[in-house]
């Protein structure tokens, strides 16, 4: 076979089979089978790119490259918007940019304008209700927060404008000073989209933070942005073999200065996890086990990290997930979505696999096992590639992940 440029999908398919066969021997890089790997890799990738381009970041995430590429800070950026509040505002998508803006950060940045154009900014599900200071307490699920025991009214049949009062006082002091008007992401559908969700996820999310600040849940160690590294996120997901990774993850973020919060959603919300800023600015994830499966427990968690990782820059900002129902049209979301399925199972390695031509428990088993992790992130991959939930249901670990957390 005489490498060439791919321009059909059947050589793209032979030259993906010579890749996954050449990947198997495992040649050195300067060796004969070594240098057609490399070059059938950039073959392929070439097509790729052609054929399933990739789409334009988003402008905040444009700049926010920007930054880390030649090493900026928010203050750095405030010639370019006018202000400090300005900066703020954009970086945490609440504020669209002005034409001056585009033209001036496209120049200064080197930012092409045709992706600073683009819509940058989060659209709350009830603006009124989220941007006013006025918020209707006994809208708050009160009887479900007493039963949880989230709240306390010491009167059995307390009037409503005391059930009201404790709901603010709880609010307000979990959330540490961050606005309580929740901004769900476009990721929360459905019946998550009416008012009473609204509510609903706000209490959710300060049970989270409350839990946060607790001794047996807070982080452990101080938290900096540099130690999120792939290798770092590698040796998280490691963690996934052991029968109560789960729990040692947990330990792990802890360490790392990340707290981990295990909290069932509330009614009238479909809610997989969240990651968020509290008031003093350390991370936060929040977990509800909504559907309670190992390759779920990990795909959340290491989508949250990625929100962490890239997407939360100032404290209050929150970002709820609903995952498993439906895929995301949004940047945010979308990349946090490819974060997580990357750093589970690499992309070269996936791409490669034979166990996704051929799929059987067997190579399941064995290709978890080469990559180190559980066999559950292969069983529920190939389950959500071929849309078919009822394949290979004995090795997503269904069951396994909530009994860990009982006594939490």
């Amino acid at each position: 076979m005489k490498p060439a440029v791919v321009k059909s999908e059947a050589q793209y398919r032979e030259y993906m089979s010579r890749v996954e066969t050449l990947v198997m021997l495992d040649p050195m890089p300067n060796s004969p089978e070594g240098a057609e790997l490399e070059l059938l890799s950039l073959l392929v990738e070439d097509y790729e790119r052609r054929i399933y381009p990739f789409e334009k970041p988003d402008p905040v995430e444009a700049v926010k490259f920007r930054m880390v590429e030649q090493g900026l800070r928010q203050t750095d950026l405030i010639p370019y918007f006018g202000s400090r509040s300005r900066v703020s505002e954009f970086l945490s998508r609440q504020r669209p940019l002005t034409v001056n803006m585009i033209r001036e950060l496209s120049a200064g940045l080197g930012i092409p304008t045709d992706v600073l154009v683009q819509d940058s900014t989060t659209i709350p599900i009830d603006s009124s209700q989220a941007e006013t200071e006025e918020i209707d307490w006994s809208r708050f699920p009160v009887k479900e927060m007493l039963t949880r025991g989230w709240i306390n009214v010491e009167r059995r049949r307390a009037d409503a404008a005391k059930s009201a009062e404790v709901v603010r006082i709880f609010i307000e002091k979990s959330l540490g000073g961050a606005r309580p008007g929740v901004l769900a992401r476009r990721t929360i559908k459905g019946d998550a989209f009416t008012p009473e969700a609204l509510y609903a996820l706000t209490a959710w999310q300060a049970r989270v933070l409350q839990k946060a600040a607790e001794p047996a849940y807070c982080a452990r160690g101080p938290f900096h942005i540099e130690k999120l590294t792939e290798p770092f996120f590698k040796q998280l997901i490691g963690l996934s073999r052991e029968e109560d990774g789960p729990l040692r993850a947990v330990e792990f973020l802890r360490d790392a200065g990340i707290a981990v919060v295990v909290e069932e959603h509330l009614t009238k919300t479909k809610l997989d996890g969240a990651a968020m800023l509290s008031g003093s600015g350390l991370p936060v994830i929040g977990l509800t086990l909504r559907f309670d499966r190992i390759d779920n427990f990990w795909f959340t968690l290491l989508h949250e990290c990625a929100h962490v990782w890239k997407h939360l820059s100032r404290p209050g900002d929150v970002i709820l997930d609903r995952l498993v129902d439906a895929e995301s049209n949004d940047a945010i979301e979308k990349e946090a979505n490819r974060v997580a399925r990357d750093l589970l199972i690499s992309r070269a390695h996936w791409r490669s696999a034979s166990v996704r031509q051929m799929p059987t428990k067997a190579g399941i088993v064995n290709f978890a096992r080469e990559q180190g992790i559980h066999p559950a992130i292969v069983a529920g991959r190939l389950q959500r590639e071929a849309e078919n939930y009822a394949i290979f249901t004995d090795l997503t670990g269904q069951g396994a992940v909530r009994k860990l957390f009982t006594n939490q």
